[in-house]
Order: structure tokens, then C-alpha cells, then sequence
């Protein structure tokens, strides 16, 4: 729908939160993202980096602070409100006595990001998971550079750059998602199976993919306030394991950091890699349903747990 029509809203029944039981659920999103947030900025406010923790908040353009603001979702009033400033945040209004989410408003100013996010996400929780990338994505992007050259300098390549790039050339290439993708150095681009590009998005992401599953923390922190902030926490929890994974994968040495590597170079550490990949990709499924729920939502269309 383009952003200049008119948008597309059903009736949707509120369900209203008393102040009391709202405001408790607010201060309990708050303790958990200040829990799940709190080494990130003790380093921040050190100027200390984390090449695996800060990934979240460097590769995502989204701040602690955003986070923990909390969102009831669509479909919601929260009683007793208007006094608060919620009442003046973006896409939210006072109505029947509290605050809630103007669905209308927030249509029009970014339904097409809504319908585009619901069509990739819909296309990926259509497609079986494929789990033969094994990370390589990672050795992709430092494929034939001097160790000096790699994003995270500073920690050593387990087998050296040589030994990096044998194993590159040893296993197919073939990741499917074009923002793992365009981080591969020039060389590595031409060994991919695929050549993933923006438009062809939609057609090729797929639940196996370990950046897919890390991405549903960006729909729902983009999407917001359209998503319960459960869900978004939710997605953040899945992003950050994935992250440790797609890192223990990876061929940098971060033993000093407390990080096994999973050797995906031998057959024993890419059997345990798609294991780990399959149970990622399974919970990301059900993070998919609850995300395209939210979605639905806000036309109102369904209704859809609190946040």
C-alpha cells in the first residue's frame, strides 16, 4: 500500500490493562532488557569493544535505551495513561479513557515498511530450512586478506590466513542472504553458489540462515511500536545466541573471551554446526508466527498476545 492511500484498518476490540497491571509489565520489560544490556554498557561507558556482545548494537542502529521502552502492541489500551508522557509518543493516542496504539496514524506512516517486512518474513516461514552453509560467511568476508585487514583485528585467525582460506575453498559457499553476503571480500563473491542482491531478497531467504534469525530482532525493533516488546526481547535473546554461535564458528580465536571454537573445518564441527542451526532455525519459525501475528494485528485482522 502506497503511504499517500488511505490505510487499511478493521475494527479491533481493546483489550484493557489496568494502570497497575501495565505499569508492572513495563518495569518487568525494563529490568530484563537493563539485565540482558548492562555488560554492553559498562563497556560502552569504558570505550571497551566486544567483537561477539557488541554486535547487537553496532550492526542493528538500535540503542539499550530503545529497548527498553516498552509496547503493549496493537489492540491494547492501557488504562489511565494520559497523564503519562506515553500519551505524546509516536503512534500512540488517548482514547476511551487511556492510551493505545493509533493503528491509523501508524499505517500511514509506515505501512509500506509493514507490508514489505510481512512479505519477507510470510516468503522465509514458507520455505524448509537449509543448513549446509555451515558459517562460511564469516571466512567468506576475510578470505585472502593480511590478518591486518580483517573487521576484527586485534584477534587471531585460528588456522592463519592460509589455513583460512583453504578451508574457503575446500566447502561450497552458499549463503542466501544478501547482507552476509555483500561483506564477502571480491574474491570470495565469485566461489558463492548464489549471488544474493537486494531485490531478490524476498525469493531467497530462507529459516536455516543464521543472519536470518538475528534479522527478526530488526523487523521488531523497526516495526515498533506495532510489536509487543515480549516478542522483541524475544527476538533479541534468539539474535544474541546466534551471534555466539555464528562467532564460535567463525575463524577468529576468541578463546580469550571464553568462546570454544566449533571447528566447522572438520566433519565433526559442521554435524554439531547444522544441529545447533536446526534448533535456531526451529525457534525462529515460531518467532516468525508471533511477529506476522503482530503484524496482522495492527489492520486488524487478529488479535495478538501483550507485550
Amino acid at each position: 500500500m502506497s503511504s499517500t492511500e488511505a490505510p487499511r484498518t478493521l475494527p479491533l476490540l481493546p483489550r484493557v490493562l489496568a494502570r497497575e497491571e501495565w505499569t508492572e509489565r513495563e518495569a518487568a520489560h525494563q529490568e530484563r532488557v537493563d539485565a540482558a544490556t548492562a555488560t554492553h554498557r559498562e563497556r560502552r561507558q569504558s570505550g571497551r569493544a566486544h567483537p561477539v556482545e557488541d554486535f547487537l548494537f553496532t550492526y542493528y542502529p538500535f540503542k539499550p535505551a530503545q529497548l527498553r521502552r516498552w509496547h503493549p502492541g496493537p489492540g491494547v489500551l492501557l488504562a489511565d495513561a494520559e497523564d503519562l508522557p506515553r500519551a505524546g509518543w509516536r503512534h500512540y493516542r488517548e482514547a476511551a479513557g487511556g492510551v493505545e496504539l493509533d493503528r491509523t496514524a501508524y499505517l500511514r506512516a509506515r505501512g509500506d515498511l509493514l507490508d514489505r517486512v510481512h512479505r519477507l518474513v510470510s516468503a522465509t516461514a514458507a520455505r524448509p530450512a537449509q543448513l549446509g552453509c555451515f558459517g562460511l560467511h564469516e571466512w567468506a568476508m576475510v578470505y585472502r586478506l593480511e590478518e591486518d585487514e580483517v573487521r576484527h583485528r586485534g584477534w587471531p585467525l585460528r588456522l592463519g590466513g592460509a589455513g583460512t582460506d583453504a578451508v574457503v575453498e575446500s566447502l561450497q559457499l552458499r549463503c542466501t542472504h544478501y547482507d552476509a553476503y555483500r561483506f564477502y571480500t571480491p574474491p570470495a563473491r565469485s566461489l558463492n553458489l548464489l549471488q544474493p542482491t537486494r531485490e531478490r531478497q524476498e525469493s531467497l531467504e530462507q529459516p536455516g540462515c543464521l543472519h536470518a534469525g538475528m534479522d527478526l530482532y530488526k523487523w521488531a525493533m523497526k516495526l515498533a511500536p506495532a510489536v509487543p516488546s515480549n516478542l522483541t526481547m524475544d527476538c533479541f535473546d534468539l539474535a544474541r545466541e546466534i551471534r555466539v554461535l555464528d562467532m564460535r564458528a567463525s575463524p577468529y580465536d576468541l578463546r580469550a573471551l571464553g568462546y570454544a571454537p566449533l571447528p566447522i573445518e572438520t566433519a565433526t564441527g559442521r554435524a554439531e554446526y547444522a544441529a545447533r542451526q536446526r534448533a535456531f532455525a526451529e525457534r525462529g519459525q515460531l518467532l516468525r508466527t508471533r511477529l506476522l501475528a503482530a503484524l496482522d494485528a495492527v489492520r486488524g485482522s487478529v488479535d495478538v498476545a501483550v507485550g
